[in-house]
This record gives structure tokens, C-alpha cells and sequence, in this order.
């Protein structure tokens, strides 16, 4: 990212790119996170199935932990599928300040419609060491055109995508500092859960103070503060970088979480598609 690049060499082309079979089973794992999300939203066959792990054939790139991807500006050539890690979709002043406006988890796109763009409007850069796989518009004009039932669940995607932008403008405008954080880790929970990335009442969470000031408009002094509010109504615990809600029904009720927004209660999930 910009305010990270000044002391972070960007690093690009050779040494971050591998084939499938560098990786092994590896990709087929991952992209079973993009697999189970469309789940939620669309039943998906077999051959639908394939041809979306198929896409990790691509070109699959490996990103260290605070590095761009790609920086507002910049020629859109290709887009991203997100197979394992943290990424993040950010503005930056010409002051330095930085606004992360989306997260990025295994199994997001990075986004769907942005082949459509001259040039990035934004940038991504990776909050945690990030795999990707780079797709190009002919690889993902094929899946969209000969897939319907993938190119609906991807369409499903970017609906709720714009959802949550709706919901940070709530959370920003209207909710104080407490439901502000206590919102985005409940949001955060059900994405999480929704790609079985959630064990028992535990995730990973690898987000810095500084980050969750940069999401939510605050300092890091004042990220820090609530957070010891929440952890002291035993709402929350943060340890070794694995967040635990122990209560998430009085998480949700202290920030006002409804999570109709991510549209999980989709169909797909409950029964599958023959061929």
C-alpha cells in the first residue's frame, strides 16, 4: 500500500508467480472457499464446481504481507480471485491518510466489474501474506458465458459486495465506536463462517489497530480503547492474532448487527445440481 510502499519494496512479475503444480492439492483447497460462498447463493453442479477450480490454473501469485497488488492509477489488465490470506481495497490522500473501504478473504473476488476500468480507482494491497490467482477477461468471459449458474452466484457476489459498502457508510455515519468495531467483527464472523473458515466460537483475525482505525475512522488510541471495552463485557477475546466471540447473539445486539445485508440464507446451500 502507498503509506507502507515508502518503506516496503512493491514486488511484482518474477519470483511471485507459480504454476498449479508448484502447489499441488494447495489451490484446489483454496478454491474451495469461492465454492462454498456462490453455495449461498446458487446451487452449483459438478462441472460447475470444476470449472471454478479450473480458474486456479490461471496464474496463481503469492504476495508478502503489506504489499500492493495493484496501486490506484494503474492499467486494470487482469483481476484477482483471493485463494488464501487477507487483502484490502483502499483510498489514500495525498497527505497519506487511508481509508480501507473493503476486506478481502479466501474466496473474493477483487472485483468483478473492474475489467471494465481504464485504470484502478483505487488499490489493493494484501494485509496478511496473500495468494492469488490473476484472471484474464478472455478466462473469465468463458466462465461467465459457459456457466450460468456460476455467473449467477458471481453476480449474487457483487450485489452483496455493494451491500456491505452500504452497511461501512451506516456504520460510519450513524453508529458510535463501540457498534462501529462491534459491528464489523460480527460482519467479519458470518463471512468467515460462511466459507467454514469459523471453528466452534473462533476465527483467525490478523487485522492491526492501525488497520481497524483505517476501516473505521478513528485512532489507533481510540481502536484500542474500545476494544477494551468489549473485551471487558466479555463480548470478545483477541489473543495470538485469533479473535473469540464467545456470546455472538449479545455481540450482534451491541452493535445492531442484522445479517440480512450478506444474503446467506440463500438456497444453493441446501441442495445441490445434478448434470
Amino acid at each position: 500500500m502507498r503509506r507502507l510502499a515508502s518503506h516496503l519494496p512493491r514486488l511484482a512479475g518474477a519470483g511471485l508467480s507459480c504454476r498449479n503444480r508448484e502447489l499441488g492439492g494447495d489451490v484446489a483447497m483454496m478454491t474451495s472457499a469461492l465454492v462454498r460462498k456462490l453455495l449461498n447463493f446458487t446451487p452449483l453442479s459438478q462441472g460447475d464446481r470444476d470449472a471454478l477450480q479450473k480458474i486456479g490454473d490461471e496464474r496463481v501469485r503469492r504476495f508478502p504481507a503489506h504489499t500492493d497488488v495493484i496501486q490506484e492509477g494503474e492499467a486494470t489488465r487482469n483481476m484477482f480471485l483471493v485463494l488464501s490470506g487477507w487483502a484490502c481495497r483502499y483510498k489514500q490522500l495525498e497527505n497519506g491518510r487511508r481509508q480501507i473501504v473493503a476486506f478481502f478473504l479466501p474466496g473474493d473476488l477483487c472485483d468483478l466489474d473492474v475489467l471494465i476500468l481504464r485504470k484502478m480507482d483505487h488499490s489493493i494491497g494484501t494485509l496478511t501474506p496473500v495468494t492469488m490467482a490473476e484472471l484474464s477477461q478472455a478466462a473469465l468471459d468463458e466462465l461467465l458465458l459457459g456457466y450460468p449458474r456460476v455467473a449467477l452466484g458471481l453476480r449474487w457476489e457483487s450485489l452483496v459486495n455493494i451491500a456491505i459498502q452500504r452497511e461501512w457508510t451506516v456504520n460510519l455515519g450513524q453508529r458510535n465506536a463501540y457498534e462501529r468495531i462491534a459491528h464489523l467483527l460480527c460482519e467479519l464472523v458470518f463471512r468467515l463462517r460462511s466459507i467454514g473458515l469459523v471453528h466452534e466460537d473462533r476465527c483467525e483475525f490478523p487485522l492491526t489497530q492501525i488497520e481497524l482505525a483505517d476501516v473505521m475512522g478513528m485512532s489507533a488510541v481510540h481502536v484500542n480503547r474500545t476494544l477494551q471495552e468489549l473485551r471487558g463485557a466479555g463480548l470478545i477475546i483477541l489473543r495470538d492474532r485469533m479473535l473469540t466471540v464467545p456470546r455472538l447473539p449479545d455481540l450482534m445486539a451491541a452493535s445492531m448487527f442484522n445479517p440480512a445485508y450478506l444474503h446467506l440464507d440463500r438456497e444453493g446451500h441446501e441442495r445441490g445440481v445434478s448434470e
